[in-house]
């Protein structure tokens, strides 16, 4: 069994940061590839970041530059930093996780999510 647990949203104006954390527990030795997606209302899920144990990372083309993934193995946490938000950064935020190879390939766990809302 694994667990993951989202933190760090919240409601935050056009312009401003958010750190998102991702907390795995649990059967967590095989947990190689952690990532963020995302869903706004009325639209599908879609992929934000993932990076793999080694440190290989992918992010979404759309976020590059304002978005940032890291991630602790020490203490089995990812991290997305959030800068220059957008009105159209609103979701929910999904960690993801699992043994896949790739950091853009979807694992078997989610987190609960964690709502992020950025006002105009």
């Amino acid at each position: 069994q694994v667990q993951l647990v989202e933190s760090g949203g919240g409601l935050v104006q056009a312009g401003g940061s958010l750190r998102l954390s991702c907390v795995a527990s649990g059967s967590i030795f095989s947990l190689n590839t952690m990532a963020w997606y995302r869903q706004a209302p009325g639209k599908q899920r879609e992929f934000v970041a993932g990076i793999t144990r080694d440190g290989s990372e992918a992010m979404e083309d759309s976020m590059k530059g304002r978005f940032t993934i890291a991630r602790d193995n020490f203490v089995n946490t990812v991290y997305l930093q959030m800068n220059s938000l957008k009105p159209e950064d609103t979701a929910v935020y999904y960690c993801n996780g699992g043994t896949t190879r790739a950091p853009r390939v979807l694992g078997a766990y989610w987190g609960q999510g964690t709502q992020v809302t950025v006002s105009s």
